[in-house]
């Protein structure tokens, strides 16, 4: 997606992306502790990725102690499917709306919508300008993650001039903003020398991988958009000899931090779908209560590297 001027401008967006869904519908998640569903919350989820997987347990977890019923839904990555989930929610009566987007265009019509109905709407992974619209977000700073990557390669260098190559995700706001916070935070002295998108998908990161070392044999570096992708750019750059290449990538999933710890992939920033799912049912009940807390709650953030790997959040709720 372009970052065309819109009446509601995205300021952070997930890194999640672009897997489509087996399965789609709404169904009622587990009961709360208290078990009169006095407080109801609707989470509508955007895909079947590892994150998305994840955070949908960590939001049924949480609402389960919290003593809150939940109703769950997905929307297959498709912008139509997810506004007839919120339309399923209103319909329910929730408290609230809890929404992992499928992208930043589905939000007018969602917030629209949800609004209307006098539903207050709680965004994971992105925000809006207008926060008056919203009950309140759980932010994941991409910038910043494409940045704290970028700040690695600039110690590892040490001044170095190194060649980078990029492999971005699907065009779209999520992958601009991991970008360009990268590439503006890398030295002067390392040089991209290509940047093409892998799509979210590990078959087409591949591809693109071997293009590029083929194209640009002297690579020193690659960041990658996410572990998925970097595990098949890590597998075209051996095959094709090219062991030496550091790679740094993005979620800190379980296989992402063993493989830093393996020496597989040199780091990661780690943002926790646990705590996104836990921050946000938290605070959506919070706000519920008390609609002048703050609104906002930025994710934390960790880079990951063989030195600290013991320091990496839980990503997933067992």
């Amino acid at each position: 997606m372009s970052s065309t001027t819109r009446s509601r401008r995205v300021l952070a967006v997930s890194l999640a992306g672009v897997a489509a869904l087996l399965l789609s519908g709404c169904s009622e998640g587990a009961d709360g502790g208290s078990g009169d569903g006095a407080t109801s919350l609707g989470f509508v989820n955007g895909a079947n990725t590892h994150f998305h997987t994840c955070l949908l347990k960590a939001v049924e977890q949480t609402a389960e102690v919290k003593g809150a019923k939940l109703y769950s839904a997905n929307s297959k990555q498709d912008a139509g499917t997810e506004l007839s989930n919120i339309e399923d929610m209103i319909a329910r009566n929730v408290s609230a709306l809890i929404v992992q987007t499928v992208n930043v265009d589905a939000l007018e019509g969602d917030i629209t919508k949800a609004k209307n109905a006098g539903i207050p709407i709680y965004l994971t992974s992105v925000a809006t300008d207008d926060l008056s619209d919203i009950l309140g977000a759980a932010v994941v700073d991409l910038k910043k993650v494409g940045a704290m990557d970028a700040g690695w390669i600039e110690k590892d260098a040490a001044g170095k001039q190194v060649h980078v190559g990029v492999v971005a995700g699907a065009p779209g706001a999520a992958s601009d903003l991991l970008v360009g916070g990268f590439k503006a935070a890398l030295p002067t002295t390392a040089k991209v020398v290509a940047n093409q998108p892998g799509m979210f998908n590990p078959a087409k990161a591949q591809d693109v991988a071997e293009n590029m070392i083929q194209a640009h044999p002297d690579l020193d570096y690659a960041f990658v958009a996410n572990e998925e992708m970097a595990f098949a750019v890590r597998k075209a750059f051996d095959a094709a000899g090219a062991e030496d290449v550091k790679i740094v990538s993005v979620n800190g999933t379980e296989e992402g931090i063993a493989a830093v710890q393996a020496g597989t992939l040199s780091a990661t920033v780690a943002n926790s779908a646990m705590t996104i799912g836990q921050t946000a049912v938290e605070k959506a009940l919070a706000l519920l209560a008390d609609k002048n807390g703050d609104k906002i709650s930025n994710v934390p953030l960790t880079l990951v590297t063989k030195d600290n790997v013991a320091q990496a959040p839980q990503y997933c709720p067992k």
